[in-house]
């Protein structure tokens, strides 16, 4: 393949995802479905051609974690903090945790089922399958009503930042003890303080830097502190949301000597620059990983009967538990955003990163990827079927 052929692909790739994008604002059909597919399509003609490929599985991982880094700290950069909207908060918290816990123990369950092997294997391999992937979550939800927006990038990034703690937190405690929950509370407020510090270090040198080249300055620093807190695993994605939540609402901090350190002439200038670069730096990121991610399947193996039906059991699960405790506890939040519970970015990270001696055989690539297809398959036609009520976001609030 030459430069030239390379090129070509690439920038076709991003052609696709732009229409992709295009026809998804129009019908509410997720692009990431559409960008998985184009991988498929991908993987069968080149089978067909007999052409010899990269083994794309090696880059995977990095690509995801530099586009989930991307899409939550976009997110972020749409949210304005009004008190009002801490009822919100707090329900997007306790549905993502409820939701996530409750999704663990059922998937646990089956997958014991299946596989007959230890619960604690079990319950480290149904961690990956309960995460709501914020990457596929925030981006389908964007031609919906500003209420619905809110809640789902609040559910979607909490369940990422509770899904990565939870993984951390039982891949590194086989047997947990006092000394388990000692040092899962030091690890968390050593990110919390990690995050503040860098807050204000960041937001204090964007106002001080006059080279003309600073936002992707920005974002390296901000995936460097991510990967170094998630080398000592720490949950570093709070920080992705923290900076974003700090910088959009640093204006709002109302004492002098803040203002006179951080906040600066041309902020909210930089804001909607940086917001826009994130955003389309997300975009072409996203792109490749679900394309990617597509291409590395092979469809056959689907042709295994019981990997259906187990599929489908998991499938089953996720959603009884989403409508259940949304029909409880937020009603207001049952339609669409029950349907809005996609498998993606994140548990194919985790399921990359699960050590080699923790993976159950029986829960393939294959099983991974028909439960990220299921869900966004699902979400498609809760989104398809739903009250179109678009309404742009108010800078204002949250």
């Amino acid at each position: 393949m030459t430069t030239y052929t390379t090129l070509i692909i690439l920038s076709g790739l991003v052609i696709f995802s732009y229409l992709f994008d295009l026809v998804a604002n129009k019908t509410k059909l997720p692009s990431v479905l559409l960008l998985l597919l184009l991988g498929i399509g991908l993987h069968l003609l080149v089978d067909k051609l007999n052409i010899k490929t990269f083994d794309f599985l090696r880059i995977l991982p990095a690509l995801g974690t530099v586009g989930l880094i991307l899409i939550v700290f976009e997110g972020s950069l749409d949210l304005k903090y009004d008190k009002k909207k801490n009822k919100l908060i707090k329900g997007a918290f306790l549905a993502a945790i409820s939701i996530l816990l409750l999704s663990v123990i059922a998937i646990t369950g089956i997958i014991y089922l299946i596989t007959e092997k230890d619960l604690y294997l079990c319950f480290v391999n149904a961690i990956p399958f309960s995460v709501i992937s914020s990457a596929i979550a925030i981006p389908s939800v964007s031609a919906l009503n500003q209420k619905t927006r809110e809640f789902i990038i609040y559910e979607s990034s909490f369940s990422d930042i509770l899904g990565i703690i939870l993984f951390n937190f039982t891949i590194s405690n086989a047997q947990i003890s006092f000394s388990s929950f000692t040092s899962l509370a030091l690890s968390t407020t050593i990110i919390i303080v990690l995050s503040v510090i860098a807050c204000a270090f960041l937001l204090y040198i964007m106002g001080r830097i006059s080279h003309h080249i600073k936002f992707f300055l920005i974002i390296s620093i901000l995936i460097l502190v991510y990967a170094l807190g998630q080398s000592y695993h720490l949950s570093s994605l709070i920080l992705i949301l923290a900076f974003g939540l700090f910088l959009n609402n640093a204006d709002t901090i109302n004492y002098a000597w803040f203002k006179t350190i951080f906040i600066y002439k041309n902020l909210s200038t930089d804001l909607k620059q940086l917001h826009q670069l994130s955003a389309e730096s997300a975009f072409i990121i996203r792109t490749f990983f679900f394309v990617i991610f597509g291409f590395t399947m092979n469809i056959y193996e689907l042709n295994d009967f019981y990997l259906i039906i187990n599929g489908l059991l998991i499938l089953i699960s996720i959603y009884i538990i989403r409508f259940t405790y949304l029909a409880i506890f937020k009603k207001e939040h049952i339609l669409p955003e029950g349907f809005v519970s996609p498998r993606g970015l994140i548990s194919i990270l985790l399921y990359y990163n699960l050590p080699e001696n923790m993976r159950l055989p029986e829960i393939s690539t294959a099983f991974l990827f028909m439960v990220v297809l299921g869900t966004s398959l699902v979400m498609t036609f809760g989104l398809m079927t739903s009250k179109k009520n678009v309404k742009p976001i108010n800078t204002n609030s949250v």
